[in-house]
């Protein structure tokens, strides 16, 4: 709430007022879940303690299957499906009040394209490692997409630290830094009690550790690569977005990989 007022008042710049993406892709997450419930039917609880539908129905919607994106090449089941689709009410109401908010405001910091480009390149990483760490489950929902939110930011929080620092030596940081540093290290203790929460769904029925996991580290490596480009020294830049390409592409090269050799 507080960051938020400062970022309406103009004291923390933000690049838009509202989360498009984040509030756009939970109407739709909603509405897919109600529709897989009112054509598939209602589990029973000993079934889907998540209250939701059948497993068959979240599978025939796009759940991912490690052994139909590999055998069957059915490449929608890393992304997108997996990341619209829930196992229940539970599984749904958790995730969408995170990026409803803390996701939401990511989006606002980052701008809608940025945020877009993390999203989806977490969930990619976190279907391929669920594919890897647990091929014969299948795997709904956005929360390694929104880890992946988190990581991202952690990548952030530590390249702003670095360039802070070094405008505190200099005694050069303006009144706007400051304030940032502050709402940054806020943001720092708020995402680890957000990945604790996202983290106590990953041993659920249809819900996996892999996920959360994939899409914590894919989101790290991309955002190392993004935000590097806050860095004013152009030998830090320049080598931070190396470093920020080469891991993300040896995160999705080795998961593919292992993914088939699986």
């Amino acid at each position: 709430g507080d960051v938020e007022a400062l970022a309406d008042s103009n004291m923390y710049p933000v690049r838009q007022r509202k989360g498009y993406l984040s509030i756009v892709f939970s109407i739709i997450q909603i509405l897919i879940l109600l529709l897989m419930m009112f054509m598939g039917g209602l589990a029973p609880l000993n079934v889907n303690p998540m209250v939701g539908p059948y497993p068959e129905t979240l599978d025939n919607w796009g759940a991912k299957n490690t052994e139909k994106i590999v055998h069957d090449n059915e490449w929608w089941r890393i992304f997108p499906c997996p990341v619209f689709l829930h196992a229940g009410l539970f599984h749904l109401l958790g995730n969408v009040s995170v990026q409803l908010d803390t996701g939401a405001f990511f989006e606002r910091e980052w701008g809608s394209l940025v945020w877009f480009i993390i999203y989806a390149g977490s969930g990619i990483g976190s279907s391929i490692l669920s594919a890897v760490a647990m091929p014969d489950s299948i795997g709904v929902g956005s929360s390694g997409a929104v880890c992946g939110l988190f990581g991202a930011k952690l990548a952030e929080l530590l390249i702003v630290k670095y360039r802070c620092k070094r405008a505190q030596r200099k005694n050069n940081s303006t009144v706007q830094e400051e304030i940032g540093h502050e709402i940054h290290r806020d943001q720092l203790i708020h995402i680890l009690i957000n990945v604790v929460v996202v983290g106590a769904f990953s041993f659920v029925p249809f819900v996996d550790w892999a996920a959360h996991l994939g899409g914590f580290v894919s989101g790290i490596a991309i955002g190392i690569m993004f935000f590097s480009c806050m860095l004013r020294r152009p030998i830090f830049l320049f080598s931070c977005v190396m470093v920020g390409i080469v891991l993300t592409v040896i995160v999705f090269t080795w998961g593919i990989q292992a993914m088939y050799e699986k």
